[in-house]
């Protein structure tokens, strides 16, 4: 085996080391978390007039009379054969309902993302071009807002603008409800099903549906990338590579999109690729003013009901969303940084 070969090799065994114990970390602290919660589970399952015998006939059934470590070794158990329990709300098994709900959050997310990223990185590049000149402070304001507006509040003006006084967009859920079950499922993302079933009049109710909040939720996005592209390109465009590419006569989009921009492509996988695992995850707040039925919205639902088998996946899942994510980024290092896999 060659020497490049065992370092990659060493590599990805470190990798897969440390992600297997970032995920048995999160199994435990799911585990005790679901432990100190204020919640009887065993009362959820069979109802408050149950009697006596069944009430113990089902905490023997789940092993809670157990000791703190069989219960959580017979966790891990059937975490490892994926069984993840039942969730009191629907009746149905835990993955399954994650399974319906969280293409709608992917979908939302992604087009989050798309405005978030195709806005924020532009703005970036253009407020470090124009450094302390109003364009730069026009950005920086606008950047500020998206920091500083609570999101939900934001949700909600643009339902009442947009929606209400206008009525530029769709209202609540992921289309309009003559159109609901038109298209059969496939891939559980509207548009694309939609799109896969050639009902264009479902696309365009789905689209006026989530450009909302997937706008409101892209904009703290935005205003993240923007700020770090900003910074990003300020120390790029102070260089002396950047210097003597303007001497040797080449033009501003050349020095810029050609020479600097390209050095922190790099920099930016990360922070997109965490904006992306925020979205994901804070979808929470937009899903429930928006009626949107996602991961969110389910998880929101389930902690007011105090379903802990279900919110555990749902920890579970943001949890391993932002490992697979920070995995993907440094997959994509050595496509845009050959030097990192050296």
């Amino acid at each position: 085996m060659s020497p490049l070969h065992r370092r990659r090799l060493v590599g990805f065994l470190q990798s897969a080391g440390s992600i297997a114990v970032t995920l048995l970390l999160l199994v435990t602290l799911t585990f005790f978390l679901g432990q100190v919660m204020p919640v009887d589970v065993v009362s959820r399952l069979v109802g408050a007039d149950a009697d006596f015998q069944t009430y113990e006939a089902t905490r023997l059934r789940l092993g809670l009379d157990e000791p703190i470590y069989v219960q959580f070794w017979l966790y891990l158990g059937r975490i490892v054969t994926g069984d993840f329990g039942t969730a009191l709300l629907t009746g149905h098994r835990v993955i399954d309902d994650i399974m319906r709900v969280f293409p709608a959050t992917v979908e939302l997310g992604t087009f989050a993302l798309l405005i978030g990223a195709g806005l924020g990185i532009p703005l970036g590049v253009l407020a470090a071009v124009r450094r302390d000149k109003l364009t730069d402070h026009i950005i920086r304001v606008v950047t500020l807002l998206g920091h500083s507006v609570p999101i939900f509040w934001l949700g909600m003006m643009g339902l009442l603008v947009f929606y209400a006084w206008l009525r530029m967009v769709g209202g609540s859920g992921r289309v309009a409800v003559f159109y609901e079950g038109m298209v059969p499922t496939v891939t559980g993302m509207l548009l694309i099903d939609s799109l896969l079933a050639g009902d264009w009049d479902v696309f365009w109710s789905a689209v006026r549906h989530i450009i909302l909040p997937a706008s409101v939720l892209g904009y703290a996005s935005m205003a993240s990338l923007c700020r770090m592209t900003r910074s990003f390109m300020i120390d790029q465009l102070s260089q002396e590579y950047v210097i003597s590419a303007r001497v040797k006569g080449l033009s501003n989009w050349q020095v810029v999109w050609g020479h600097a921009f390209p050095n922190i492509r790099v920099q930016l996988l990360t922070i997109v690729a965490l904006a992306y695992g925020s979205m994901l995850e804070g979808a929470l707040l937009i899903e429930t003013i928006f009626a949107w039925p996602g991961f969110g919205q389910y998880l929101t639902s389930n902690l007011l009901l105090g379903d802990m088998n279900a919110i555990m996946v749902c920890v579970l899942l943001v949890g391993v969303i932002f490992i697979t994510l920070n995995v993907i980024a440094d997959l994509l290092y050595s496509v845009f940084d050959p030097r990192t896999s050296k």
